[in-house]
């Protein structure tokens, strides 16, 4: 018995007759809907070679648009990520407090900002800079992204590392309290540690998420980030819309699994050194640790 036969029934002679079925029947209707998206793009004039071929013939469209919205999208994503990632750990933090307003105050900060919309807070952060600072126009929609990204994400990772610290065993917390850790340095020596190998994946989505939010600025408040030199493109290079949104696609594609194949390298390399070090890297029932008991001789009369 293999084991995935653990998880469910191996499929029958029929079960898996019917299987190669839809298979083949789900293969031909996704190759009649790209047809038939081939075929509405060629109706208008959108597969011909003169609207693709500026992005491999000529360099202006990357060193004009291409570049500098590739730039300015990074740009943001890395000032987001920067400031939400600790402030985001304080708040996730901050809601284990002992203190019950702490907890409360922390977690009604988190909820509020997780339950807008972010291309709200864009708004709201880009009409509160112009109303009340004298931030310049040509700037003041980078720092309204930023902030809405800021706030969104900060209280999404929050959850997450909250969620990390709470999925350690509780053994950890009972041996170091054994010791005599204080609380701040039980979080910071002990949980955190431990915690952000298995929050890692979460806190990866969420840094491509803010990544792909970038274009939300370019959307509302005019931010020349790259999706939003889709439309400069197609204004100077003969309306090629869909060529410049495939490129423009492409280039997130290529952004975000750089960004998660370097955050599969650090997970790798932390659990490494976790086992190296013998760190615990998993959690479920609490480690008992096994002490050698020390051989006492019985006494003469009872040999």
């Amino acid at each position: 018995m293999s084991d995935m036969s653990v998880l469910y029934d191996a499929p029958g002679p029929r079960a898996r007759a019917r299987n190669i079925l839809y298979s083949v029947v789900f293969l031909v209707l996704l190759a009649l809907a790209l047809w038939w998206v081939l075929d509405a793009m060629a109706d208008k004039d959108q597969l011909d070679g003169e609207k693709w071929s500026p992005f491999v013939t000529d360099g202006r469209v990357w060193t004009t648009y291409l570049i500098p919205g590739l730039l300015n999208t990074l740009k943001a994503a890395a000032l987001s990520i920067l400031i939400a990632l600790p402030l985001g750990a304080l708040f996730g933090v901050a809601r284990l407090s002992d203190r019950r307003w702490v907890r409360m105050t922390v977690g009604a900060v988190v909820e509020f900002f997780r339950a807008i919309p972010v291309l709200l807070m864009m708004f709201f952060a880009n009409a509160a800079y112009a109303q009340f600072t004298d931030i310049s126009s040509d700037l003041r929609p980078l720092y309204a992204v930023v902030t809405g990204l800021v706030l969104y994400n900060a209280s999404v990772i929050a959850e997450i590392v909250r969620a990390g610290i709470l999925s350690l065993p509780s053994g950890q917390t009972d041996a170091a309290k054994a010791i005599g850790m204080r609380k701040g340095q039980l979080m910071v020596y002990v949980l955190l540690p431990q915690a952000v190998t298995a929050m890692l994946p979460a806190l990866v989505s969420q840094l491509v998420v803010i990544v792909k939010d970038t274009a939300l600025g370019g959307a509302l408040l005019g931010y020349e980030e790259l999706l939003n030199q889709v439309r400069l493109i197609a204004a100077n290079y003969g309306a090629n819309t869909i060529a410049a949104f495939t490129v423009v696609a492409l280039l997130f594609v290529v952004l975000n699994f750089l960004l998660t194949t370097f955050a599969g390298w650090l997970e790798g390399r932390l659990r490494r050194g976790k086992r190296s070090s013998g760190a615990v890297l998993h959690g479920g029932a609490d480690t008992e640790m096994e002490f050698d008991e020390p051989h006492v001789e019985p006494p003469a009369g009872k040999r």
